[in-house]
């Protein structure tokens, strides 16, 4: 039984009080509608309708079901519409892995973002390293990550990629990150605080294990030969916190992004001339069984990285002063 279709029928006819009327408001035959409330009056074992006189009248029962009707019709619709939405990735719960070195800026950015397009959807964030995340994503754990690319992993669909150029991080206290003052120290059109990979020649560098994601790992390096630095020595760091601290302890240089410098103030980072190192980033979730609301997290996701995943502010330009906002460091490295 339709019981959804029966109980409109019902209450057009206790609006009407008319069976004729009713059903030119419903657009069909009397006959058929008759029959509508008849099944209905059976189904729920008692009469709507008192049609002993001219004019039909509700019954008690006819009275009670027109309130219960019509919030019974209201929650299907919730009901249809939540569906929908969930169905479309409006409503819910994703999952998604996090990198550890997402910068704290992005993240928030790309929440609020996220709320402000689809307030009904909710981000649980994991933080896991790349293959975790990817061995999650295979066993339907995750239902999406923010992945380096490229990423060799069958049965996956991928977003937009964004490009985020690195830097090198140095201790404040190295002579590569004094701002050079000799024009012709530097190539024509470059930044004076811009460092060449050679510059780099014999330092040890700083770098997560090969295994974390090898095909990034083995460009860098051919980068560095490339460019003119192979390293003394390399040194592995899976945790951000630990790579700055190798760093600001001066057993090594590190490639990263500006804004996870800046979680300590005791080293500096300086770009690379031409960027010639730039990390490739977007989300990945599962082909199959795929969650509806990954496709529009992937543009969102990339659209936030594109802005704030490089965020940071160089060093001032020579004959500028320096900013006059005091820093977090100023007790430590006083003027």
């Amino acid at each position: 039984m339709d019981l959804s279709r029966h109980l409109r029928h019902f209450l057009v006819v206790a609006e009407e009080l008319h069976f004729g009327h009713a059903a030119e408001v419903l657009g069909i035959a009397q006959p058929p509608l008759s029959q509508s409330i008849q099944r209905l009056e059976r189904e729920l074992g008692a009469e709507l309708f008192d049609r002993s006189r001219r004019q039909i009248e509700l019954t008690a029962a006819g009275r009670l079901l027109v309130g219960e009707a019509r919030r019974f019709l209201a929650g299907e619709e919730r009901l249809r519409t939540m569906m929908r939405q969930a169905g479309e990735g409006e409503l819910g719960t994703l999952r998604v892995g996090v990198p550890p070195e997402i910068p704290a800026v992005a993240l928030h950015a790309l929440l609020r973002r996220v709320t402000e397009d689809t307030p009904g959807l909710h981000l649980e964030l994991q933080e896991l390293t790349v293959p975790e995340q990817l061995r999650r994503l295979a066993s339907a754990q995750l239902d999406a990550g923010l992945v380096h690319h490229p990423v060799d992993a069958p049965g996956l669909l991928y977003g937009p990629v964004v490009k985020i150029p690195l830097g090198v991080v140095l201790p404040r206290t190295s002579p590569l990150a004094v701002v050079r003052p000799e024009p012709g120290a530097r190539r024509p059109g470059s930044r004076p605080w811009e460092i060449e990979l050679a510059d780099l020649t014999g330092h040890d560098l700083v770098v997560f294990p090969r295994e974390t994601f090898p095909a990034w790992y083995d460009h860098l390096l051919d980068v560095c030969r490339t460019k003119g630095f192979s390293p003394v020595r390399l040194r592995h760091a899976r945790n951000p916190e630990f790579l700055l601290g190798l760093v600001l302890a001066g057993h090594g240089v590190a490639f990263e992004q500006e804004a996870m410098a800046r979680r300590e103030p005791r080293v500096i980072w300086r770009p690379l001339a031409g960027d010639p190192l730039q990390r490739g980033i977007c989300v990945a979730w599962p082909e199959r069984s795929a969650h509806p609301a990954a496709t529009r997290f992937a543009v969102l996701a990339a659209e936030v990285l594109a802005r704030h995943g490089t965020a940071g502010t160089p060093p001032p330009a020579l004959g500028v002063a320096p900013s006059t906002e005091p820093r977090p460091w100023s007790i430590v490295y006083a003027p």
